[in-house]
């Protein structure tokens, strides 16, 4: 029998506005940042100089972004959620100055790096809060709306910076920003539910799993900036290898990362991880769809830019009537169909990728851009709820849902290194490069859909087995009542 879950409504979602606006800003905050620092550091380079480390903001901006990831159920254990708010908020606004008031390169660099410090820690906490401030019927639509602000960033960033740039006024685009986390930081004790600290924030920092973890983003962080096909698909191979280190390295330590529901045989929670990795990592296509856009179908930069954002249109969009789902089986299919739609998207655009395209083909490309984007708004909730509800210990479903910050970061990471190495073996030809990347990614969200398909296989196992019990004990109490009554 297909039972229904229990979904509460945007309206009902809108009676924990404080709490939602502080969830929501804290990732849309760290998402615009990407895209402003982005469309900023050209205008930055020209001003202080530092060409050689231009490249180094990125993958200092990720991979201390990864590790805030990885530590935010610590921070909360030990600051509750008002302190832990604050201490993100707080970094972030820190990192925004020290970007605004930068001499040189290094100096702005230190300042990118608390700035990812304070992203990631704001984005694993959004999703964490989700699971222990909201409702449980609202889980849905909280992910969908938190997932949402990644492609709102999309559009919001590469405005606000271009904009900034436009007049040359790039250190008050990072003075806007300090600004914005000071007054979300002011809000936040009026309107976050206070938690007390627990005996977990005395457990030490898992150094070996974060060491580890550091090394591979910065590897693919690195890969990711190599114009030679060589070297990159090295750091990505030793990227590769230092990740499949940590796994070895959570499965035999006390102290985890990750929950340990994700290294127990049986448990579905590993294949929802590897969804999201596989989903998540096809976002790295819109870096270069401008590119096309503009040498293979001859349109101005500026609206070669909007197919990029045509992606993550798609994604943000198609998050709200996803979060209306309530039957299970529908679920369990969404989360398939998610990476389905992706590669679709991907296959049917690869196919109309043409040299010097004519005007209606290159008209059809966002409306299939879109389509392949609302592949991801159609599974991303319901995996993060997934990962939430992994397991009945609230510490251990906490982690579950922080770590879905941390999987979408290194899949993001990860899925750009990919997306460069691809391009580059296309090259010098765009059209190769074109369709080098777009068959790569097919075969990556085809993957998605094993993933997904097994952990809806396991989830479903282990209703079953939960059912039987249930049943065995129901019956057993009968038998008991009968018995007594005798």
């Amino acid at each position: 029998m297909d039972e229904s879950q229990s979904v509460g409504s945007w309206r009902e979602l809108g009676r924990h506005l404080g709490t939602v606006v502080v969830l929501a800003g804290g990732v849309l905050v760290g998402a615009v940042n990407i895209y402003l620092a982005a469309s900023l550091l050209p205008t930055a380079v020209a001003d202080i100089g530092g060409g050689r480390l231009y490249a180094w903001n990125m993958t200092v901006f990720l991979t201390a972004q990864v590790v805030a990831t990885m530590l935010v159920s610590r921070t909360l254990a030990r600051r509750g959620n008002i302190g832990s708010y604050l201490i993100g908020f707080g970094v972030f606004a820190v990192g925004s100055v020290v970007c605004a008031v930068s001499p040189t390169m290094p100096v702005l660099l230190v300042g990118r790096g608390a700035q990812g410090l304070g992203a990631g820690l704001l984005t694993g906490l959004g999703f964490a809060l989700i699971y222990s401030a909201l409702p449980r019927h609202l889980w849905v639509r909280g992910s969908a709306l938190i997932s949402a602000m990644f492609g709102l960033g999309n559009f919001v960033g590469p405005t606000l910076g271009g904009l900034f740039a436009q007049f040359g006024s790039w250190r008050l685009a990072f003075v806007v920003l300090a600004v914005v986390s000071g007054a979300m930081a002011a809000f936040v004790p009026r309107v976050l539910p206070s938690s007390g600290r627990s005996a977990v924030g005395a457990i030490p920092v898992p150094l070996g799993s974060l060491t580890l973890v550091i090394g591979a983003t910065g590897a693919v962080s690195v890969a990711g900036i190599l114009s030679n096909e060589v070297m990159m698909a090295v750091f990505i191979a030793l990227a590769l290898a230092l990740v499949m280190a940590f796994v070895v390295t959570e499965k035999r330590s006390q102290v985890r990362v990750l929950p340990r529901a994700t290294y127990q045989a049986g448990s579905a929670l590993r294949w929802v991880y590897l969804t999201i990795v596989f989903l998540a990592a096809g976002v790295a296509v819109e870096t270069f769809l401008p590119l096309f856009g503009q040498r293979l179908g001859g349109l101005p930069p500026v609206a070669a830019g909007f197919f990029g954002a045509a992606l993550s249109l798609g994604w943000s969009v198609s998050q709200v009537a996803s979060s209306s789902a309530r039957r299970q089986r529908t679920v369990r299919r969404l989360r398939v169909a998610g990476p389905g739609l992706l590669a679709a998207g991907f296959a049917v655009l690869a196919l109309l990728q043409r040299r010097d395209a004519p005007l209606l083909l290159v008209i059809a490309w966002p409306p299939i851009l879109l389509l392949a984007g609302t592949g991801i708004g159609l599974a991303m909730p319901h995996l993060s709820v997934a990962a939430m509800s992994s397991t009945p210990n609230k510490e251990e479903g906490e982690k579950a849902a922080a770590a879905v910050a941390t999987v979408l970061t290194m899949s993001t990471a990860f899925g750009a290194a990919v997306a460069g190495l691809l391009v580059n073996l296309g090259g010098p030809s765009t059209l190769t490069s074109a369709r080098y990347l777009l068959l790569g990614f097919i075969a990556v969200s085809a993957l998605g859909m094993l993933t997904a398909l097994r952990a809806n296989r396991l989830a479903r196992l282990t209703e079953v087995r939960r059912e039987t019990e249930t049943g065995v004990e129901a019956r057993v109490e009968v038998e008991q009542s009968a018995g007594t009554g005798r």
